[in-house]
């Protein structure tokens, strides 16, 4: 029987490879709307970030979730970022 391949994804703030269920996916759709992909499957220009607060930081810090999406990035998406990695440290 063949063995699935798992896709990988590399974090733009750390720059290790993993799996993409473990990454926080954030798109640029085609209206230049910015929002988190949980489900992994949005149309638009898709940037990966770890679910870590580290990484998190990093990007926000060095503003290169902006420049990996070619925009200005709203605070409301950090924000949600932020609610996303805080409440899956809690469980």
């Amino acid at each position: 029987m063949k063995k699935k391949k798992i896709p990988l994804r590399k974090c733009i703030a750390c720059g290790e490879n993993k799996p993409k269920k473990e990454l926080l996916r954030v798109v640029r759709k085609s209206d230049s709307d910015i929002e988190v992909d949980l489900t992994g499957k949005v149309n638009g220009r898709g940037a990966y970030i770890c679910a870590n607060l580290n990484c998190l930081n990093t990007v926000k810090k060095t503003k290169k979730l902006g420049k990996v999406l070619e925009c200005e990035i709203p605070s409301k998406v950090y924000d949600e970022l932020f609610k996303i990695i805080s409440c899956d440290k809690q469980e």
